[in-house]
């Protein structure tokens, strides 16, 4: 019931969407002669939030406090036993309809599984992400990157599929259920930086300790925050994005499948403690 109904509400609650369904309303309002103040207030307002989030640098303020939650990983000497991509970049129907491997605006998240399959020779990989149909007919997206391994370059020997799950706190579990992570193994989790938090809120529910791999970044920086965008399409493709983000966070907190509503790093024991000296007085 969940996931359905959350397609429902994101559908109607989708900037893009909204914006435009609320100038229709207005404009309808309008010229039919019911309400001409109710309906030109509506127009407006449509009109007034596509511009707003399109041209405006309103996508920026909401994305970078998500993008920059979890730094940068930086590699170093510490074996890493796997690494988790989340779904969400694969275009099955694409894929499948042109018969080679199409990916959407996060197609980030394959290039960096290739690119740690081949830094990591040792190191399990693990793609987790089913259909996001909301029938239950549908190739999943784990299928796709198992027909293509050898176009991304994934060794087949060493590639675990999990193909059921339809949200991040399905990747989390069923990811856990399938590999049994042990105590002091490292494994990288790689998804949109925007999307890190949410993802490594589930996966601490779920008690797999994972490492941030953020990628797919949308904004380069504060300068950001003060910039106007070249193309509103661009702008409102990020707010929608980022609005979808922020409401997830929220429910999933309210649904129980995070600790928090904006997780964190975790603070490691050689961290000194806000307030305190790192050192000696």
């Amino acid at each position: 019931m969940f996931f359905p109904l959350s397609k429902l509400i994101y559908f109607v609650i989708t900037p893009s969407n909204f914006f435009i369904l609320i100038g229709l309303v207005g404009c309808v309002l309008l010229f039919g002669g019911w309400t001409p103040r109710l309906g030109r207030g509506l127009a407006l307002l449509g009109f007034a939030g596509l511009f707003l989030g399109g041209l405006m640098p309103l996508s920026a303020w909401l994305a970078l406090p998500l993008e920059n939650r979890f730094p940068r990983f930086t590699g170093d000497d510490a074996p890493v036993t796997g690494v988790i991509v989340l779904g969400g970049a694969v275009e099955t129907q694409t894929t499948l309809a042109r018969g080679q491997l199409s990916v959407n605006d996060a197609g980030e998240r394959q290039i960096a599984f290739a690119d740690l399959a081949r830094r990591y020779p040792q190191a399990r990989l693990l793609f987790s992400g089913g259909s996001g149909l909301l029938g239950s007919e549908g190739t999943s997206e784990a299928e796709v990157v198992s027909r293509f391994a050898d176009t991304l370059g994934l060794p087949r020997t060493r590639l675990i599929l999990e193909d059921r799950s339809r949200n991040t706190h399905e990747n989390a579990r069923f990811s856990a259920d399938l590999v049994k992570p042990v105590a002091g193994e490292r494994w990288l989790l790689v998804t949109s930086a925007w999307h890190m938090p949410r993802a490594v809120g589930c996966f601490r529910k779920a008690g797999f300790d994972v490492t941030a791999y953020p990628v797919d970044y949308r904004t380069s920086g504060w300068r950001d925050a003060l910039m106007l965008k070249t193309y509103a399409s661009d702008g409102l493709l990020v707010l929608d994005l980022m609005i979808k983000e922020w409401i997830g966070l929220i429910v999933y907190r309210l649904a129980g499948y995070t600790d928090a509503v904006m997780p964190a790093p975790l603070r490691m024991p050689t961290d000194p403690v806000d307030g305190a000296s790192a050192g000696p007085a």
